[in-house]
């Protein structure tokens, strides 16, 4: 049976799987982000890798600007400090011996929608992550949109939202991952004087008039975003992942409310099949596929 290690890394943790060609998780591992990260990034994969020695390669999924020919990272920002630069094909594959190959961690949420979640049997879907940051997926036609000059392909979380807005972690204005993920909802929640974690907040909106007003506004931002994707794509489907998709019970209605005033089009929205697994299970596809 042929079965790889799949890597997803965040800005807060590392999770990791051993996978067969079925998407079928067999076994995994969650272990806290830190830095300097490559050298912990190979820690614990030889840990994992000691536990599973008949693995055929390693898959990883990472946050930033990825050359996924080069498995190298153009640019992480401030999220994965030191990341930038990091040449981590070369390097795992060294210390572990093994084939690995690096993508983005979006890219990779995407393929596994598409291989065996929500998406399943589509062919033009785009998948966001909302987590730490702001990630994009594309499947155009069956294939990735990935790469770049610069690695920058379907960085769908510096689209700007705001011009002049706040400043995210790439030195501009307004990207829209200021506004919609996990960070941009802890700090409009500082901004407006509460003392709430982001699922708090979703919980308490549909009694209180100050926590109600900013997940509208979370809402609102998100359904101009996803307007704007539709415009330049028309997918067939777009779906939601990362961390704060799996508090989407509380916010998905408004959204949804909020989608109907901007659409271009009906279009499905989905919220990611697998979640917080979607990273792990795609960065174990891109080995599994190649």
């Amino acid at each position: 049976m042929n079965t790889v290690i799949g890597v997803d890394i965040g800005g807060t943790k590392i999770r990791m799987g051993v996978i067969d060609a079925d998407g079928q998780i067999l076994a995994e591992r969650q272990v806290p982000t830190e830095f300097p990260l490559y050298p912990h990034l190979e820690k614990q994969v030889l840990l994992f890798l000691a536990e599973h020695r008949d693995i055929s390669a390693i898959g990883i999924g990472t946050h930033g600007f990825v050359d996924s020919k080069a498995g190298r990272i153009v640019f992480a920002g401030d999220m994965l400090p030191g990341w930038t630069g990091t040449e981590v094909r070369a390097l795992l594959e060294k210390a572990t011996g093994k084939r690995v190959e690096v993508e983005n961690d979006a890219n990779c949420a995407a393929l596994a929608e598409v291989k065996f979640g929500a998406a399943k049997g589509l062919s033009r879907v785009v998948c966001i992550t909302l987590g730490t940051g702001l990630g994009g997926g594309i499947i155009w036609d069956n294939k990735l949109i990935s790469g770049g000059p610069h690695g920058g392909a379907a960085e769908l979380g510096h689209m700007v939202l705001y011009p002049n807005g706040a400043r995210c972690g790439c030195g501009r204005l307004g990207c829209a991952e200021q506004y919609v993920s996990g960070t941009a909802i802890k700090r409009r929640i500082k901004e407006a004087g509460l003392s709430l974690a982001p699922l708090e907040l979703f919980e308490r909106a549909a009694s209180d008039a100050q926590a109600r007003e900013l997940v509208e506004q979370f809402a609102e931002d998100l359904a101009i975003y996803i307007s704007t994707l539709q415009a330049i794509f028309d997918m067939e489907m777009l779906i939601i992942g990362g961390g704060v998709s799996e508090s989407a019970g509380a916010w998905f209605d408004e959204l949804q409310r909020q989608l109907e005033k901007v659409l271009l089009n009906p279009l499905s929205v989905e919220v990611a099949q697998f979640e917080n697994d979607a990273g792990m299970l795609g960065a174990a596809l891109i080995v599994l596929d190649s």
